[in-house]
């Protein structure tokens, strides 16, 4: 019979626990394409609203399942880590989380910047794709028109900034409640929301969301993004937005 000293054993009980932890099975399950939510807290991981591959080509399946199970579950999981002690701001819905943030303790300040923001960016950004690109309709087209110069342009601007961008960040296109529309983009997790407004839409600039099938062809990712906006779900969130009740 083989034995096991009890070094030998904390070491592998350790390699185990590494491998569980990178494979996110020591999370809650959700339901859908096996993906997992990060552990018990006040914030949870969305499940994809479609099948990994349902962008395809443009987006690949092995990246959307790294980005969302892996990448995004990290943001939940450590943001819930970061307000374990912080009952107060645990019980905040996210945008005033993350429009507080400076009144947050310093602390735990620059943990709720990044994870809330990413947490709050990545839910924004699986929900506006799943479509066929084409083009928007209805007030939406018109306040694109109006504000942004028409979707050819908005698209070349859009690309533009994002394209601009030093290392990791997004770029978004704002709203506000009246309906008007604009450009911005911000560094790594950061988001319009923490000034207080609010997110139509915004693609994810950084390597984890494109490097697999582009490798560090940004500009090809950006221009191909395009094909998996879906528009039906953007008009939703401008609607949302000029309601006043769009969140994040």
């Amino acid at each position: 019979m083989t034995t096991t000293t009890p070094m030998l054993a904390r070491r592998g009980m350790l390699a185990a626990g590494a491998t569980l932890f990178a494979t996110g099975l020591f999370a809650t399950p959700r339901r859908g394409l096996g993906q997992s939510a990060a552990p018990s807290g006040p914030y949870t991981l969305p499940p994809l609203p479609y099948a990994a591959n349902a962008l395809e080509p443009h987006i690949d399946a092995a990246t959307m399942e790294l980005h969302h199970g892996k990448h995004h579950a990290a943001y939940v999981n450590n943001l819930n880590t970061a307000l374990k002690d912080h009952g107060q701001l645990a019980a905040m819905p996210l945008e005033q989380l993350l429009a507080k943030i400076g009144e947050a303790p310093e602390s735990v300040r620059t943990a709720l910047r990044n994870n809330g923001g990413g947490h709050a960016n990545h839910a924004m950004f699986w929900q506006i794709m799943g479509g066929k690109g084409g083009s928007p309709s209805g007030e939406l087209a018109q306040a694109i028109d109006r504000d942004l110069g028409g979707l050819d342009k908005m698209k070349s601007d859009f690309n533009g900034m994002g394209g601009r961008v030093f290392g990791s960040g997004w770029v978004f296109v704002t709203v506000d409640q009246g309906g008007k529309l604009a450009l911005a983009s911000r560094p790594n997790q950061d988001t319009p929301v923490m000034e207080g407004q609010r997110v139509l839409m915004g693609n994810d600039v950084w390597e984890h969301a494109y490097y697999l099938k582009y490798n560090n062809r940004r500009p090809e990712y950006l221009a191909a993004w395009w094909n998996v906006v879906d528009w039906a779900k953007v008009g939703e969130r401008y609607a949302a937005a000029k309601a006043g009740t769009l969140k994040i």
